[in-house]
């Protein structure tokens, strides 16, 4: 088929398709629904309300609003105020009192006076006595192996004698056991408890079957310790008592009194018969000349008497 007839046939059918959507529309006549966005609707102005008004003038002179001050004449600026003493001026109506003044005008009764109340007397406080330290109470302190007590006096006995050939110094003493004499055997004394345990130690191994231990003895000191005392090699070993009390918060202020005065002090508790003391000293020194001046400048210083013993 030609082309030029293709064309034609269709554009033919386009028209034709055209006119089978408008042409129905032209002839009904009827326009497109509108939708409700595209509605409008009027709205009613309610009428303006009805308003009365007044106008009212305010006059500006105080007079005007004041009748009263404008009848009367306002007197000339160069006039001068009279006053007329010719006729007496009228006393006044007097005023009757009122019944409460006169009640007050009356005379009272003076209110009976209560005697002043007596002051108690406060009480003197009566002074307190301070424990006055002993220097010399449980200065010297003893240390033992305590062997045990026997009822038998060929065994104690038997005990000390082995004990004296190993070279321990062993003794036996009177002591009672159940209400019946018997005989305590121990070694000793040693300066210090170091010594005592390390000669129990000794004691076990050549006397295993023994019981040992290790008691305190504390003694009161009449007198410095000797010179002797302590070897010349063991450094610290002197200081120098000052009391010993049955109170460690006594103990504890004599001690900062010794130390308040640029002295070093300590205290220490021991227990003498049963009974516990605290003993305060003051040093360690290195030697005893060095304790005995530190005695004597406590004594100078603080009037507190001291005994030179072992430490």
């Amino acid at each position: 088929m030609d082309l030029s007839l293709k064309q034609r046939l269709l554009g033919a059918a386009v028209l034709i398709a055209l006119a089978v959507i408008f042409v129905p529309m032209l002839i009904s006549g009827s326009a497109p629904q509108k939708s409700a966005e595209m509605e409008t609707s009027t709205l009613a102005i309610p009428p303006a309300p009805d308003r009365e008004f007044q106008t009212r003038v305010l006059p500006v002179d105080p007079s005007a609003a004041n009748p009263t001050a404008a009848s009367t004449p306002a007197p000339p600026p160069d006039t001068i105020a009279t006053v007329d003493t010719s006729t007496a001026p009228k006393p006044a109506p007097p005023v009757a009192a009122a019944p409460a003044e006169v009640a007050s005008a009356a005379p009272s009764k003076p209110a009976p006076t209560m005697p002043e109340a007596v002051k108690p007397q406060a009480a003197k406080p009566e002074p307190v006595e301070t424990a006055k330290p002993m220097p010399g109470l449980a200065a010297n302190g003893r240390y033992y192996v305590h062997l045990g007590v026997y009822a038998s006096d060929k065994n104690a006995r038997d005990l000390v004698a082995s004990l004296k050939k190993g070279g321990f110094p062993a003794s036996a003493e009177a002591s009672e056991y159940q209400g019946k004499p018997a005989e305590r055997v121990r070694v000793g004394p040693f300066a210090d408890r170091a010594a005592a345990e390390a000669a129990r130690l000794r004691i076990k191994q050549a006397q295993p079957g023994v019981p040992g231990s290790v008691v305190a003895a504390m003694e009161d000191a009449t007198s410095d310790a000797p010179a002797n005392a302590v070897p010349a090699a063991r450094a610290g070993g002197w200081a120098v008592q000052l009391g010993a009390l049955k109170t460690v918060d006594d103990a504890n202020k004599l001690r900062d009194r010794v130390r308040n005065a640029g002295f070093v002090a300590f205290v220490d508790k021991v227990d003498a018969s049963g009974t516990a003391l605290w003993r305060v000293r003051a040093g360690p020194e290195v030697d005893r000349a060095a304790a005995e001046k530190l005695r004597a400048g406590i004594k100078d210083k603080l009037k507190l008497d001291g005994i030179v013993v072992t430490q």
